[in-house]
């Protein structure tokens, strides 16, 4: 029998949250990746992910380190000497996007799941209602998958699976709400690690998903947010 394994990138972020549920779903066995890059809030990311994968208990996980995004920099979610943007959504690129930070990620899973025998790679990459990251475009995904199948051995067939990516994140919350998803064990904010925001960018994105989906967000917010 062919068992159906799965590699899922799991920040502990809300999208990916959904996204390792979807493929749970979809497959025999998943296997959870997390990376510490020296993110602001690494280490709350890195508790969110344990509590997820406690949560979905897949076969296996790996944590690895890429600190070196922060000797690259260029970005306020890993150099605190530049600021997190706030109360604003941006129609451009801002400037918490981590260059080509999945193109990293998707080549650690790559290498993973060529091991495992993988046949899939999830990634919670949203395009259309989102910060306008450019390593979150489908277009990248789809030439991506064939750069990894030209780059690893002739019977390895590896598809990397963007559940979510054409969907609003309102439609996203809506979908862990039907799988009866604990949405608190994500986590989205920029900026803290106890108490989100409600300022950056993922905050806003967030709570303007959660008050179009109807639902609450479990979650605590540094200041009072008015759901209805």
């Amino acid at each position: 029998m062919n068992i159906k394994k799965a590699v899922v990138l799991t920040s502990g972020g809300m999208d990916s949250l959904i996204t390792t549920a979807i493929a749970k779903n979809e497959n025999d066995e998943i296997y959870l990746l997390h990376a510490n890059y020296g993110q602001r809030t690494e280490q709350k990311e890195l508790d969110s992910f344990h509590n997820i994968a406690n949560y979905f208990k897949p076969k296996d996980v790996m944590i690895i380190n890429i600190d070196y995004l922060v000797q690259i920099g260029g970005n306020s979610l890993t150099d605190k000497n530049m600021d997190i943007p706030k109360n604003e959504l941006s129609d451009s690129v801002p400037n918490t996007y981590v260059p080509f930070r999945n193109g990293n990620l998707i080549s650690i899973a790559a290498s993973w799941a060529e091991v495992l025998g993988a046949q899939k790679i999830y990634i919670g990459a949203v395009e259309v209602d989102s910060s306008g990251y450019p390593d979150c475009r489908k277009e990248f995904y789809i030439k991506l998958e064939s750069a990894i199948n030209a780059g690893t051995k002739d019977d390895t067939n590896i598809q990397i699976c963007t559940p979510i990516i054409d969907k609003m994140k309102s439609e996203i919350i809506k979908i862990g709400a039907q799988l009866n998803i604990p949405f608190d064990l994500s986590w989205s904010c920029y900026e803290n690690n106890d108490i989100a925001c409600a300022e950056c960018d993922s905050c806003l994105l967030r709570i303007k998903a959660f008050k179009e989906a109807g639902i609450k967000d479990p979650i605590p917010y540094a200041k009072p947010i008015e759901w209805s």
